[in-house]
């Protein structure tokens, strides 16, 4: 059966989000709806839908022209396994001690290393991305250094990668949390196939703003791998929820936005322990000195 997909982009995620709202309601439904910041510092957010049957070209005419978007660029996606593509394309990654892998690639894990389970059908935060991988190594360069952190959260955690990777090293509880249900949903599957239950929660939640995550605070060690605007939106939580002397680890920032970040959490008690590049992306680590 074809799958067809429809994407537009607009300025605004409040508007973004009303468009995505509405394409919801359409007929033939959709079989997904997503809205995303497009990371090239512009602005813009992405609108896109999936559709199983054809899409009503002049029903999404009209709800770009209603909602100040661009026309809808609609294309025929051809039929592929995409869980059989992932896996013949998704090899397996190190960052350090660390080694990311589907269940495909058991058989590749190093003696020795940090192994994350991840699978195919669950790509995103795989560590692949730059940014995923940006984290990874700077908790491996923490852990080369001696430190050692015992209260820890993953801010936007995905996969819960990065959860379950301090987990691993730190045995120690770590608080995950995403503000979508399927990520949570993925994230908790995650956190079983790795046998970390008891030790990895995963809630869902926007940000900081949950009682248990108050509750649990102040934090040694605070992971945020989402995206620039969000995280100069949160510094002040951080700064609230981070203990004196803790750390965050931040990443989703492209490399031209990194110098606005590090000054948004300068004036929020921070100062940059260290920032590193990975492709496109930088991953800084900052440490609560007010």
């Amino acid at each position: 059966m074809p799958t067809f997909t429809a994407f537009t982009t607009l300025e605004g995620q409040s508007a973004a989000q009303a468009l995505a709202d509405a394409l919801e309601e359409l007929e033939p439904a959709p079989t997904g709806v997503g809205v995303f910041e497009v990371e090239d510092g512009s602005g813009l957010w992405e609108v896109g839908g999936y559709f199983a049957e054809t899409p009503d070209e002049i029903a999404l005419a009209l709800l770009a022209k209603v909602n100040g978007a661009k026309d809808f660029a609609v294309s025929e996606l051809p039929e592929v396994d995409w869980v059989a593509h992932v896996k013949r394309e998704l090899a397996p990654v190190e960052a350090g001690r660390f080694f990311v892998y589907g269940s495909h690639d058991a058989d590749k894990v190093p003696p020795g290393s940090v192994a994350l389970k991840i699978e195919a059908a669950m790509a995103f935060g795989t560590g692949h991305h730059g940014t995923t991988l940006g984290c990874l190594t700077a908790l491996d360069e923490m852990l080369a250094r001696g430190m050692v952190k015992r209260n820890i959260a993953d801010i936007g955690c995905g996969t819960a990668v990065l959860a379950m990777a301090a987990a691993k090293v730190w045995p120690q509880p770590v608080l995950a949390s995403d503000i979508d249900a399927v990520a949570v949903e993925v994230a908790r599957a995650n956190v079983v196939a790795n046998g970390l239950e008891g030790q990895v929660r995963v809630i869902e939640a926007p940000g900081f703003d949950h009682p248990d995550i108050a509750a649990a605070a102040p934090f040694d060690l605070v992971l945020a791998n989402i995206l620039k605007g969000p995280l100069i939106a949160l510094a002040p939580d951080m700064q609230s929820h981070i203990a004196a002397g803790g750390n965050a680890i931040l990443s989703g920032i492209l490399n031209g936005q990194a110098d606005e970040v590090i000054a948004r959490y300068k004036a929020h008690g921070f100062t940059l322990a260290h920032r590193a590049e990975h492709g496109d992306w930088t991953t800084l680590v900052l440490q609560r000195t007010k």
